[in-house]
């Protein structure tokens, strides 16, 4: 039995899952690829329907593992291509504009998939913005991607890329955000949101370190829920995010995607931002 997610919806009205499945770290081991197919698997039985990749996870080991697990997913009925939203992600030192294509097609092979729903500059390099811009633009033309955005921009960066013509194009920004990294509530989800612009988060629960977090753990315990669940909570509390945890393990799964059912009140909100401060000026974007 599958449990639906809450949406968000891209610039052009596109919907997309606010909670999704993340694949970093994943693809580097070979004792524990079978049981990250099985992971795989069993979110899409559980209703997860987004899942986040990239070509530097496990250098291509994680879209490997991945497109074992979509295609036994789909022989044994678990989901179906078009009800999945796939991201996945390019090195800066391949974002030329032939090279963004030529690193989208093998990503393809590995995905075993004929198109990537969201294809996203993995972070800045030296590469003019204009050149990757021009390779999204012929893997869209081509089909070969649905929508393309970026990751690890900052509000200075987003600001670049909205100046170039294609720039609005841009369908999400993937950042670092948890309750332990507020600092783009300063001024870049505040931009985002102004425009509408998803942004999706990433190590949403801090790699797990808010689970053993003591506010974190005594709220989780006063509601009856799991400490992940209130990390989850917090972050999707904001209708422009979505979430991209990574778990393995069935528990974890389920846990996370029952955070998209759990709302904080005034007052958990507030402790919260009593343990863990709301920036009050700019930060460096935070990454890891």
């Amino acid at each position: 039995m599958t449990t639906p997610t809450p949406q968000r919806t891209l610039p052009d009205g596109t919907p997309i899952p606010a909670l999704g499945l993340g694949t970093w770290r994943m693809g580097e081991r070979a004792d524990l690829r079978d049981a990250e197919i099985l992971a795989v698997r069993d979110a899409l039985r559980m209703g997860y329907r987004l899942i986040d990749t990239a070509e530097m996870y496990g250098e291509g080991g994680a879209e490997t593992m991945l497109g074992v697990a979509l295609q036994q997913a789909f022989s044994a009925g678990e989901a179906r291509r078009e009800d999945l939203t796939v991201v996945s992600k390019v090195y800066p030192h391949h974002a030329s504009t032939q090279g963004v294509v030529d690193a989208c097609e093998r990503s393809l092979r590995r995905l075993k998939i004929d198109s990537i729903d969201l294809y996203l500059l993995h972070w800045r390099g030296d590469t003019p913005l204009a050149q990757t811009l021009d390779g999204f633009a012929r893997l869209q033309a081509r089909g070969l991607i649905r929508h393309w955005g970026v990751s690890n921009f900052d509000t200075q960066d987003m600001e670049e890329l909205y100046a170039l013509p294609a720039g609005p194009q841009c369908a999400a920004n993937q950042v670092y955000y948890s309750l332990s990294a507020r600092g783009i509530e300063f001024d870049l989800l505040p931009w985002q949101a102004e425009r509408r612009l998803p942004l999706m988060a990433y190590s949403p629960i801090d790699q797990g370190a808010l689970s053993s977090h003591a506010t974190v753990l005594a709220l989780a315990h006063r509601l009856g829920v799991s400490a992940a669940q209130i990390a989850l909570a917090w972050v999707l509390r904001q209708p422009e995010v979505i979430a991209i945890p990574k778990a393995v393990r069935s528990a974890h799964l389920r846990d996370n995607l029952a955070a998209t059912q759990r709302q904080l009140s005034a007052a958990d909100l507030a402790l919260l931002d009593a343990a863990f401060a709301p920036p009050r000026r700019k930060h460096g974007l935070a990454m890891i």
